[in-house]
């Protein structure tokens, strides 16, 4: 009974203690010591990298956890149309900083979103006036500069570097040798094919197009009702020539006239690159709402609506007519 008792206690003491110590007890969770912090930064600060995702300018960045990508596809389409990109895959940037936080590593990109101030930019002078900077301030914003947060469960593990750059490989291409061989390996492996072989797919972007064919030899651009569209024209006769409609950013129709005459026209989307729910180009922009907001008060007629009524047209002053057409 009493090795029983025993054998119990200690089975108690073994169990509380692997509870109370959690998952930090395993080895391999152990915290990133300052010895691999300081390699870390000496090996990646100031490397040169390829984006292999899009980056929108401004103060959002990209977070990175478990190998998922936030902002969504959905809020980054939007963050890019409303403010362009930082850096497009492809786009080479440098690694301009390396913060390391409790649970996460801050990775700034071509000096972040935000220029830093010289110091004596913070100097004023103060007076009767008020105070008054030494130096004029600028501004801030750094349209070529992002970042990326990378995320852990509970703190930043031991890393060794080839980890560090397999982590960050849905963000990064730390191996490619051109812009051209990290564009390649961030799209999907149709577009790839494609490009390789110097082939237009209908829902292509521009600058898959570029990859494909390069840059066109002629354009021209039209409208069609409400939808304006541009056609970039490859190739001269004898030769077969290619004419790749867009409607925004998409190719919506490729046409291709054969030496033979024989005339091929494709318009049926064989690539979709929007992200569900996304509006496209050929879709146009959402129709304006009937009670659309206005700053107009209860009553109010719009300049429009008196310019077309015919009845709040102006009177004509007699004595600024013509002088020819006034008798005598």
């Amino acid at each position: 009974m009493r090795y029983r008792a025993s054998f119990f206690v200690a089975a108690f003491i073994l169990t509380t203690s692997l509870v109370w110590a959690g998952p930090d007890a395993n080895p391999n969770q152990s915290r990133m010591s300052k010895q691999n912090r300081m390699e870390i930064e000496h090996a990646f600060s100031s490397d040169l990298v390829y984006a292999r995702c899009n980056f929108p300018m401004g103060k959002t960045g990209l977070k990175l956890k478990d190998g998922q990508i936030s902002p969504n596809p959905e809020d980054m389409a939007r963050l890019m149309a409303l403010f362009g990109p930082a850096l497009k895959p492809g786009d080479q940037a440098r690694i301009t900083d390396l913060v390391f936080k409790d649970d996460h590593i801050h990775i700034e990109l071509n000096g972040g979103p935000v220029k830093r101030q010289k110091w004596y930019k913070h100097i004023s002078i103060s007076g009767v006036a008020g105070d008054s900077p030494v130096a004029p301030t600028e501004n801030v914003a750094n349209p070529r500069g992002s970042y990326v947060d990378l995320y852990f469960d509970r703190h930043v593990p031991e890393l060794t570097g080839p980890e560090f750059k397999q982590l960050l490989r849905p963000v990064f291409d730390f191996d490619a040798k051109s812009a051209r061989e990290a564009y390649m390996e961030s799209v999907p492996p149709k577009v790839k094919e494609a490009i390789e072989n110097h082939h237009v797919l209908v829902g292509m972007n521009r600058e898959m197009v570029i990859y494909s064919k390069g840059r066109p030899g002629k354009k021209i651009r039209e409208k069609d009702g409400d939808i304006e569209w541009e056609e970039w024209i490859y190739g001269d006769p004898p030769k077969d020539v290619d004419f790749v409609r867009f409607v925004g950013d998409e190719v919506i129709r490729v046409e291709t006239m054969r030496v033979d005459g024989q005339k091929v026209i494709r318009a049926e989307k064989e690539i979709d690159l929007q992200p569900p729910g996304a509006v496209t180009a050929s879709q146009g922009a959402p129709e304006r709402p009937t009670t659309a907001p206005t700053l107009r008060r209860p009553g109010e007629v719009s300049p429009d609506s008196k310019a077309a009524d015919p009845s709040s047209a102006p009177i004509s002053d007699p004595s600024n007519s013509d002088p020819s057409k006034n008798p005598g």
